[in-house]
């Protein structure tokens, strides 16, 4: 396990399971933070981030990768938006790398590797995909198909072949494995426990990922996230910045 802070032992306010395939969008306040569990091992989590005071502000790959001097994801990295604000910051993680490049699945994606299953069919049972029920929980939410942008995909690993492919790793998270995401704003969480697009399985999953989100207080002056790079202690100062504006901004 890889800790750079830990979640205390309040009481949940929010407990839940996402079946394998499945969407769900919360709002988690800043200061809360949101655990992730790979319930069986093998999920996949993909996850969208919006500024929920301002949704035109949304998690940006891009800047969050080259900020950190990383091309994966685990305990200390955070995760930033595009206006140069930190979102969230990773505080605990058992895997030790999650996916950040690439993206999600598509409903001829997931029919060429699993075959045709739709819903008058199987009903709830239908395979679903990343890139619809991302799509439905932004609908709910008031955002749309340009709202779409690259997701991170937690407990999942992909690494590059000798010959610069991309190749998934099978097996990378572990049953009961956990992260947690400490929210810095107040954040808009858009997921889906669709199948990552790289995976190599020819039957469609069923394991869950089980959500829980507990008080754990926003990032203090030496907290572990906030030293990890200097560009992090800058992408604080601007996140706070966001709560020090002028009455009638948005409040912590």
């Amino acid at each position: 396990m890889n800790d750079a802070g830990k979640i205390g032992d309040e009481v949940a306010v929010l407990e839940d399971r996402l079946p394998a395939g499945c969407h769900h969008g919360l709002i988690v306040r800043r200061g809360y933070t949101l655990r992730l569990t790979d319930v069986e091992g093998g999920a996949n989590l993909g996850l969208l981030l919006f500024n929920f005071d301002d949704r035109t502000e949304r998690y940006n790959m891009a800047d969050t990768l080259k900020a950190q001097h990383v091309c994966r994801l685990t305990a200390g990295n955070v995760l930033y938006s595009d206006m140069g604000r930190v979102m969230m910051s990773i505080t605990r993680d058992d895997c030790g790398w999650h996916d950040a490049i690439c993206g999600t699945t598509d409903a001829g994606m997931i029919e060429d590797q699993y075959g045709a299953l739709d819903f008058q069919v199987a009903r709830n049972e239908y395979r679903r995909n990343g890139r619809d029920g991302l799509l439905v929980e932004l609908g709910r939410f008031g955002l749309s198909r340009r709202d779409l942008v690259a997701n991170v995909n937690f407990f999942s690993k992909v690494v590059p072949a000798e010959d610069g492919a991309l190749e998934f790793v099978t097996g990378h998270s572990a049953p009961d494995s956990t992260v947690d995401l400490r929210a810095e704003l107040d954040c808009l969480v858009i997921m889906s426990s669709a199948p990552h697009p790289l995976s190599p399985a020819r039957t469609y999953p069923t394991g869950a990922v089980d959500l829980s989100v507990r008080w754990t207080g926003p990032a203090g002056p030496e907290d572990p996230c906030r030293f990890a790079c200097p560009e992090n202690g800058r992408g604080f100062e601007n996140t706070e910045a966001w709560f020090a504006q002028s009455a009638g901004g948005p409040r912590p």
